[in-house]
């Protein structure tokens, strides 16, 4: 029985997340329509990776043959020292089924849109929500609209997370990321992670000799107001000057740089209130040091749209929504706490990770493979 059938689902934001979640919905035979309050479906120019977990539910939805026709495929993880420019050892990712990719993410925003444009998915632009209710009804320059479902999918400063959560305002990282793309031609197809004290740099290729990098560093005060703006390159080259010739030479290439400064919230205690439910960065920032932001909004995307279409009624689906999704969340994002520890590292536990991630390389390849086997192979689509 399909609960979802002439179901009508608003979904707000048109990111990564709320696409997948409007192609899911509408797959099961709603009606969805999706609220963006940007003028255009963009995304800021940057690159993700797309792990095999979040490839599984998209290849359901109809879309893997677009994502096979682009992005890397990608071969391996190289840990890296930054500091002499060598790697330290080599994860084989080449035998993930299906592969691991690299995209930027306007490619794969791209693709989504396509999809639901296929499905009948309605799409609103420039529209900015003013208040959602309870009974997922809301309001737009004065207009009511009054679907079954809302959905938010409206990120970190989400609009929709405070009517279900006490508001709080996220808390800064201590941390600040550089987002840039440069040309490179034949880089291998592969993520390094260039591991210097307090800060870090990854690199990864997503097509047309492009280069993605995000370099973070530690910082104890964060002042801008907007979380993301320009910044002189010469700020991101002076941070990493110490480094080896690999990485100069890469940040050397540089000219457009974002930076970031990395907020959190706390996991939301609540993902859904009456007939609205929330998904991705609106129930759970999470930093990039798992590269599992946009994965994990694509797993809870499908979740969702699968549980309100299984269960008998839409409370009972969203309570399983919930309870499927927030304790797999939680672990994803204390490992990305851990990694953005452990990429940092100076002095003698900085040797002894480094000759640890060494032995661990040559003695067991796969064992890393085993560790992140919980993230990988998990399966929200059997």
């Amino acid at each position: 029985m399909h609960h979802n059938a002439h179901r009508d689902v608003a979904v707000i934001g048109g990111g990564i997340g709320g696409l997948t979640a409007a192609l899911a919905f509408a797959r099961t035979g709603a009606s969805v329509t999706v609220y963006e309050q940007a003028p255009a479906l963009t995304e800021v120019g940057a690159g993700l990776q797309l792990t095999p977990n979040a490839v599984r539910p998209l290849e359901r939805l109809g879309v893997g043959r677009a994502l096979a026709a682009s992005g890397v495929a990608a071969h391996a993880v190289v840990p890296s020292d930054a500091l002499s420019g060598r790697a330290i050892t080599r994860f084989d990712l080449s035998r993930q089924t299906p592969p691991y990719r690299f995209f930027h993410r306007a490619v794969l925003i791209d693709i989504l849109a396509r999809g639901c444009a296929a499905a009948g998915v309605a799409l609103r632009l420039g529209a900015r929500i003013d208040d959602v209710r309870q009974d997922g009804h809301f309001s737009i320059g004065g207009e009511t609209i009054t679907p079954d479902l809302t959905i938010g999918a409206d990120g970190l400063r989400s609009v929709v997370r405070p009517m279900m959560n006490k508001a709080d305002t996220p808390f800064f990282t201590g941390q600040v990321a550089w987002r840039a793309i440069t040309k490179v031609a034949d880089a291998a197809p592969e993520a390094r992670i260039w591991m210097a004290p307090g800060r870090h740099l990854v690199t990864y290729p997503i097509g047309s000799d492009r280069l993605n990098i995000v370099a973070v560093q530690e910082r104890s005060q964060w002042a801008d107001e907007g979380w993301h703006h320009p910044d002189d390159a010469g700020n991101l080259r002076r941070a990493f000057s110490d480094c080896a010739w690999p990485i100069t030479g890469i940040l050397g290439e540089v000219t457009h740089v974002n930076l970031w400064g990395l907020f959190r919230h706390p996991v939301a205690q609540h993902w859904h209130l009456g007939s609205v439910a929330i998904l991705g960065d609106a129930a759970h920032p999470t930093l990039p040091f798992l590269a599992q932001g946009a994965n994990l909004a694509i797993e809870d995307a499908y979740v969702l749209a699968r549980c309100c279409d299984e269960a008998a009624d839409l409370a009972s689906g969203l309570k399983t929504y919930q309870e499927m999704r927030r304790p797999r969340v939680v672990r994803a994002i204390a490992a990305a706490n851990a990694n953005a520890r452990n990429y940092h590292l100076s002095g003698v536990k900085r040797h002894v990770a480094h000759l640890g991630l060494k032995t661990l390389g040559r003695v067991a390849p796969d064992a890393f493979m085993g560790r992140m086997s919980w993230l990988y192979d998990h399966d929200v689509t059997a």
